[in-house]
């Protein structure tokens, strides 16, 4: 039982005891800076139950509490707030049982397993910037999601097929001469995204000399020739055409290999794929079903719908007039598959961007409607976009913030900030290297993860580089820090084995250590609650600053009273495995020296 449980027990038993009232609840806070205490409660939601002065009152509980709690020390009354001081055995018995706890934080795994979709590309293009917020938060809920104690699947669904997979197949077989990553040593995802580039410059080309030829633009737009012949060839697609089903295969299998490159840079996985080609039929059975159950209903020209107006939205169509499904026919279908592939699965959550805000509402009512009990706890982890200062990012003409190029520039950015900081004398050039990436692509996601996901993103490399505030480098510097100390501390013999000593009176530095440390549990549970690695960004960088400034004020390894040196280097290292801890929820590794 934490403090504040114990607390709100015998606040609840003292205001029994005091008034002959019981109190449904208790209200606390942290206490102010400028207070002595440690934490506060709130004397005024208890006047809507108690008659009485706030002040006088807060005198009385903080009186019964000294008398009958052990672990309270002391109390001051601040108008309506009551601040206790909880004595210092209590916060070196509870480090005590965390400081050799190699779990800490974390639950392990119930049955109750959820499923987390993030990535979801297109196979026509590489990866870009926006892909990285997606695939960042997907990977780091998963994780946070996971150390609450939730089983959890990571999966996508990759958008293999339509008409955008189409254009750049065309273009290749027109222009490509034959060409392979291996034939020109380009990365398999950009050769193809060079070719869906290539489409869309002919494409302009041919509407371009349609309207010299007086053809009105909105024609020429549909009826450009080369747009015509993708347009037939996914008709051949469809029907299964060798020859096109076979290149389809080649080209997508070119792309997956370029993709599995920049997702292992990235550091993110899956458990299981699933693929457009597999699934855009499923769905269409779904909603003969619910027609016959009058969920849907059919429009003259035989097209089937949903009528969501009762609940705020409109009419939305999932099934055409000549039968062929839409996508939202598909995302149902595709839940549902998913529930029957992993029938442990009680919940899933979308990581896609904040422009399908619509989508998701509908498509999560309809499978309400359609009568599936894990409805209720389907999440759309919607997110804003990324923009660099130079602006945002088009794909179609090439000129998109490519994954795999923003990742080789931070770490360029880290060495370069890293070289003219210099400490890295005695480090190989392969050493080097691997620590100009740790430190790029942890503040790379740092940057991103540590904003809460619905707000936008500009996003600035220079300044996430940067090895002062709120940044990933000065959260791993500190962690370097905090293992050179440990290294000192093994050489010059520190036990730190030992029990610390329960008689010890505490530094207020090191009382505010623990109490940070005691915040760990609670911030996992409500990062997975909200689906936001920004609380648990934000709460390693509260945790450092901490830890800093207790660097800055206590001596650690040249203190003379053993007991206090050994509590000081046990605190270090305590506070060191849950940055790593935390920065591991995040996908962000922590250098040993830096």
């Amino acid at each position: 039982m934490n403090i504040q449980e114990v607390l709100s027990t015998e606040v609840k038993n003292g205001i029994s005891e005091l008034y002959e009232i019981t109190l449904p609840s208790v209200e606390f806070q942290p206490t102010r800076k400028d207070f002595e205490g440690d934490i506060t409660i709130v004397v005024f939601p208890m006047l809507r139950h108690v008659k009485g002065n706030p002040v006088q009152i807060g005198e009385q509980i903080g009186a019964y509490l000294k008398e009958h709690v052990d672990t309270v020390s002391g109390y001051n009354v601040i108008k309506g707030f009551l601040n206790i001081v909880i004595s210092d055995s209590f916060y070196l018995s509870y480090f005590d049982t965390i400081r050799t706890d190699g779990g800490f934080g974390m639950v392990s795994a119930t049955e109750d397993a959820i499923m987390v979709e993030y990535s979801s590309p297109n196979t026509n293009k590489p990866l870009h910037l926006g892909h990285i917020r997606n695939n960042l938060l997907g990977y780091s809920v998963a994780e946070i999601l996971k150390a609450s104690g939730r089983k959890v699947y990571k999966t996508q669904i990759i958008n293999d097929r339509g008409i955008h997979i189409c254009k750049s197949m065309l273009a290749w077989e027109r222009f490509g001469n034959g060409e392979t990553p291996e034939s020109t040593g380009i990365k398999g995802d950009k050769l193809v995204g060079n070719y869906y580039v290539a489409f869309d410059k002919a494409y302009k080309e041919e509407i371009a000399a349609m309207v010299t030829k007086g053809v009105d633009k909105k024609i020429a737009e549909k009826e450009a020739p080369i747009l015509m012949a993708a347009q037939e060839m996914l008709l051949k697609w469809e029907a299964g055409d060798d020859d096109i089903v076979s290149l389809w295969k080649t080209m997508n299998g070119w792309v997956y290999r370029g993709f599995d490159i920049t997702y292992k840079n990235l550091g993110v996985d899956f458990d299981t794929l699933y693929y457009e080609s597999d699934t855009y039929l499923l769905g269409k059975d779904v909603v003969a079903d619910g027609l016959d159950k009058g969920v849907f209903f059919k429009k003259e020209d035989g097209s089937v719908w949903i009528d969501l107006t009762d609940e705020g939205l409109d009419e939305k169509i999932v099934l055409r007039s000549d039968g062929t499904a839409v996508y939202m026919t598909q995302d149902i279908g595709t839940a549902i598959q998913r529930v029957k592939d992993h029938p442990d699965i009680n919940g899933m959550v979308y990581t896609v961007g904040n422009e399908q805000d619509y989508h998701f509402k509908v498509l999560f009512l309809i499978l309400k409607k359609l009568g599936f009990s894990w409805s209720e706890k389907l999440h759309h982890l919607s997110y804003g976009m990324v923009d660099l200062p130079s602006g945002k990012m088009k794909s179609r003409e090439g000129t998109v913030v490519d994954a795999d190029d923003l990742m080789k520039d931070m770490t360029k950015t880290a060495g370069g900030i890293s070289k003219e900081l210099g400490k890295l004398e005695d480090y190989s050039e392969e050493e080097k290297e691997e620590l100009y990436k740790m430190i790029g692509l942890g503040a790379l996601k740092y940057y991103i993860l540590k904003v809460d996901p619905k707000k936008r993103i500009l996003f600035d490399p220079e300044e996430s580089v940067d090895f002062q505030g709120n940044t990933g480098p000065f959260i791993q510097y500190t962690y370097a820090r905090i293992q050179s100390i440990l290294r000192k501390a093994k050489e010059t013999g520190v036990d730190i084995v030992a029990a610390p000593d329960a008689g010890l009176v505490l530094h207020p530095k090191e009382k505010e250590l623990i109490k940070q440390l005691q915040q760990f549990p609670d911030i996992i549970q409500l990062a997975a609650d909200n689906y936001s690695p920004a609380l648990v960004a934000n709460y390693t960088y509260d945790l450092v600053k901490e830890f800093n400034s207790f660097y800055q004020q206590v001596s650690i390894l040249g203190e003379t009273d053993t007991a206090k040196k050994v509590l000081r280097v046990q605190l270090s290292q305590k506070v060191g495995e849950t940055i790593k801890a935390a920065f591991k929820l995040l996908g962000i590794a922590v250098p040993d020296r830096m």
